[in-house]
């Protein structure tokens, strides 16, 4: 034990009485504190109060830690008070008990206490790192600091303040400025004494020691991630932690139910903004509500409690694109700039490692796919309160850009139709925005384009139906291997060449050793290595080339029993199939089926030969429906001779009724322009 004796403060010979009145003051303070904060003073030593110095007693909890620090300057200014910060990390917890919360505050008091620094109060950060600077208690101190309030700040060690060199270096040059004292009891540091040469040195080392802590923290993030296991600290909305397993995630019914939902009104056609108000106003709980007021989740202490239903499009968007949903577990989304920084970058997608199904899934993968292709396109709700469901369906033959959709109601005209709805080619139409043209215009009205869509689901599906067994051979004709007993012949020929090349191995291996002990010739060695290693190359080939063909006939039956699964779906949903019309076909519908349609030019039978070079005749225009899985599909003609004869006879009958009211139509124009022209000559003359 080291006790230093100092001189008497000048002031106590003057003032006889001092130690009352530092007590007065000391109690004043305490009451000016009370709140947040824990104030605390002992005015034991009546030369306390006006800046005189007691013995320092450099143990602390009892134990010497062989430093000596002399307290030479004056009390603290009136209105002044000494802060004692404490911070503790998570790191700093596993180094044993000695580190604690209340084991620094009980070896700050005691410093205090002895050495007069009063009143004092205790500030603390229990569970952030070093280098975090937005720690509530740091900012507190930081305010008061700024605030002209705090004559000293003691601290355990340099380490407390932070891990962050230049910001440490930044906040002393504060304290400084503002004539804060600065003490680190295990530092031996006193910044009324003036610098210290190591405390750069310190400093370097604090800040060294985060980034070791860091590297070592993410390499074990590292391995847990690309083991499996979901480095996430919180399931995302709609599971819960298994309390059996923290790795392994549960479906949580509850949630999970509106996690479906959102998914399905989504597929109807549906904007994250109209699913935000259809669950707002049906007080549905939005997913940060839902789990903080259950204990769970990242904001379980820190959620909004007023606004319970106030769902945002943000949360609806981050929802749907969680392939967790899928059954899967996703690691490494995002990743930090620096061990100083907690702000994440989200990371490209390739660089995310995904593990499929790892626990029970809430959606399907077809589900899933089909929303991230809904999202592609902006639905926009136009002037007839809707947005249209073909949107992001219909592409250009002719440049491969989408085709806009215009929609306008004729409400001021009873003579026009009610409704224009037609498909324009994007390029098109922008380009003559900017007076230039650009492709063309590949007009299809909506109606036609639905129909078309309508006609190729329903045919397909009856056609699946009644020959399920040739549907699926001719998914597989596009395979070179088109039979079950050619795919086992390959599968047993890859065998008896790996078998092969088992073989050509051992001997390659056996012809070494024979060269090494002198058995053979050089020469010899080489003709016959060369022999076998020309055998192996080209057995590898033929493996490749069979294995390549073998998973063409995997994937087309995959293929194939998945778009039979989705029309067995449909066939379900609706038992009157047969009889479905356009206004049954929901967006869902045609998601599920349609993967694309591609719309050619029209083309007239009479040309460009009408009046201003405008075209005249029959209209036609190609069409191609690409759907899931199988691409274009073309359903062989199942109709017998007498029903195609009947159907050549209808066609010719309604192309003549098409022609005759072109031509009723066209006489009828010329009329009407020439009436036009009698009256307006009439008015002229007039």
């Amino acid at each position: 034990m080291h006790d230093e004796q100092h001189p008497q403060h000048p002031c106590a010979a003057k003032v006889p009485d001092c130690g009352k009145e530092a007590d007065m003051n000391n109690r004043n303070n305490q009451q000016a504190n009370n709140g947040s904060q824990q104030a605390i003073g002992n005015t034991s030593n009546p030369m306390a109060g006006v800046g005189g110095a007691a013995p320092v007693d450099s143990s602390v909890n009892g134990a010497n830690t062989n430093s000596i620090i002399a307290i030479t300057g004056n009390a603290p200014a009136i209105g002044k008070i000494n802060i004692l910060y404490s911070r503790l990390s998570r790191d700093d917890e596993l180094q044993g008990p000695s580190n604690s919360i209340v084991n620094q505050q009980q070896q700050l008091q005691e410093y205090a206490e002895r050495n007069g620094l009063v009143p004092y109060v205790h500030i603390k950060d229990d569970g952030y790192s070093g280098t975090r600077w937005d720690r509530p208690g740091w900012q507190e101190l930081i305010a008061k600091v700024e605030a002209d309030e705090v004559a000293c700040i003691c601290i355990k060690d340099g380490s407390r303040l932070g891990r962050d060199y230049l910001r440490v270096g930044l906040y002393r040059e504060l304290f400084r400025d503002k004539g804060v004292r600065l003490i680190a009891i295990n530092d031996n540091f006193d910044s009324d004494r003036g610098d210290d040469d190591f405390t750069p040195f310190r400093e370097i080392m604090a800040e060294w020691y985060a980034r070791d802590t860091s590297k070592k923290i993410k390499s074990v993030i590292q391995a847990k991630g690309r083991s499996g296991k979901p480095i996430s600290c919180c399931p995302p909305y709609g599971f819960v932690k298994d309390t059996a397993d923290k790795h392994k995630w549960l479906v949580d019914p509850e949630a999970a139910a509106i996690v479906k939902r959102i998914f399905q009104m989504t597929m109807d056609g549906m904007g994250v903004h109209t699913i935000c108000g259809i669950l707002a106003r049906e007080k549905v709980e939005r997913p940060s509500y839902y789990l903080g007021s259950r204990g769970r989740g990242r904001h379980k202490n820190d959620y909004d409690r007023e606004l319970p239903y106030a769902w945002g499009s943000a949360t609806i968007s981050h929802i749907l694109r969680k392939l967790e949903y899928c059954g899967h577990t996703v690691n490494f989304r995002t990743s930090s700039t620096s061990f100083k920084s907690k702000k994440k970058k989200h990371n490209p997608q390739e660089e995310w490692v995904i593990f499929e199904n790892t626990h029970e899934a809430i959606i399907s993968q077809e589900v899933f796919d089909t929303v991230q292709k809904l999202r592609e396109t902006p639905r926009r709700i136009d002037t007839l309160g809707e947005a249209n469901p073909l949107t992001g369906l219909l592409w250009c033959a002719d440049c491969h850009q989408k085709l806009y959709n215009h929609r306008k109601a004729h409400t001021d005209k009873p003579t026009h139709k009610k409704l224009t709805d037609v498909y324009c080619c994007s390029t098109y139409k922008l380009s003559n925005s900017r007076f230039s043209t650009k492709c063309s215009p590949h007009h299809i009205s909506t109606d036609a384009a639905r129909g078309i869509i309508l006609e190729v689901i329903k045919t397909t599906v009856g056609y699946v139906r009644n020959h399920e067994q040739e549907f699926v051979e001719r998914i597989r004709e596009s395979s070179v291997v088109k039979q079950g007993e050619t795919a086992k012949a390959y599968q047993k020929q890859i065998a008896k060449n790996n078998k092969r090349l088992a073989e050509i191995e051992r001997i390659y291996k056996s012809l070494y050793e024979d060269k090494a002990l002198g058995k053979i010739e050089q020469a010899m060695f080489d003709q016959m290595a060369e022999g076998y290693q020309q055998e192996r190359v080209a057995l590898n080939d033929k493996n490749a080339t069979m294995q390549l063909e073998l998973d063409a006939f995997n994937t087309d039956s995959v293929r194939a029993d998945k778009f039979i699964e989705i029309a067995n779906g449909i066939v379900r949903k609706h038992t009157n199939f047969d009889d479905l019309t356009q206004a049954d076909m929901t967006t869902a519908m045609m998601y599920e089926f349609i993967d694309r349609v591609v719309v050619h030019e029209c083309v007239w039978s009479d040309g460009n030969t009408g009046a201003g070079g405008r075209p005249r005749g029959a209209r036609t225009q190609h069409v191609e429906v690409y759907l899931k899985y199988i691409g274009q599909f073309d359903i062989p003609d199942m109709r017998t001779p007498e029903q195609v004869e009947v159907d050549r006879l209808a066609e010719e009958k309604l192309e003549a009724k098409r022609a005759y009211h072109r031509e009723k139509t066209r006489k009828y124009n010329e009329k009407k322009k020439a009436r036009l022209a009698a009256e307006e000559a009439i008015a002229i003359i007039k």
